[in-house]
């Protein structure tokens, strides 16, 4: 109970903070928006075209979003040298973990929850039929992202570079998830005839899993490094 109240106690302060300034969230759906309306441009009219690549456009948009919301992770603490006081702060770190996921997996779907209509209203494809699948396959590939992106986050806080640093490091490590989350959204759009969608599901959920239990287990020893 003592790990749940500090994480959301984090979470809390870093959605307060960001509902008082909307600077970061604005930010992430303009780029996102930004983002898919240049792949739509660039494709053209091809309405066949855009339904077959629409789920990969999607999360490309997605994963380039989601690195502005990393960045800013730790950076409230970073300013004003609040990183020492979580750290020292009497407690389990992992709450610090736990706390700044959540918000992130927070923030990443009230993006998502903008960029899906826009992406079916740029590259001219049915979602509403599919809505809950498609709900699914975002909430997990989400949480995956999140999960791996918050851990980086943290490795790369104190690092002058960080803002290239981080998706140096995070995108090779969220292929996997990229793979699933990719696929099965092509397959819930195009049409899935031989159910192959649920395959890359469990895939997304062995990510989620696996890495949630690793991150949380080694994140103590990468704040302190």
């Amino acid at each position: 109970m003592e790990l749940l109240r500090r994480s959301w106690a984090i979470v809390w302060k870093d959605l307060l903070i960001e509902a008082r300034t909307k600077q970061a969230f604005n930010a992430m759906v303009f780029f996102a928006a930004l983002v898919l309306f240049i792949f739509s441009f660039a494709l053209g009219p091809d309405t066949e075209l855009l339904r077959e690549v629409s789920g990969g456009l999607l999360w490309v948009g997605i994963a380039f979003t989601g690195i502005l919301s990393l960045n800013r992770t730790y950076q409230s603490e970073e300013t004003s040298g609040g990183i020492e006081g979580l750290r020292v702060y009497p407690g389990d770190p992992r709450a610090i973990f736990l706390g700044k996921l959540f918000g992130n997996i927070i923030v990443l779907l009230a993006v998502e929850a903008v960029l899906f209509p826009a992406a079916a209203v740029l590259f001219q494809i049915e979602m509403l039929p599919h809505v809950w699948e498609l709900a699914g396959v975002a909430v997990l590939g989400t949480i995956g992202f999140s999960i791996v992106g918050t851990f980086y986050a943290a490795l790369t806080v104190n690092l002058r570079a960080r803002e290239v640093m981080l998706p140096l490091l995070l995108f090779p490590a969220l292929v996997p998830m990229l793979l699933g989350a990719v696929n099965a959204t092509t397959l819930i759009l195009v049409g899935d005839p031989m159910q192959d969608s649920g395959i890359w599901i469990r895939l997304l959920v062995a990510f989620d899993v696996i890495f949630f239990v690793i991150s949380t287990w080694i994140f103590p020893i990468a704040l302190e490094e």
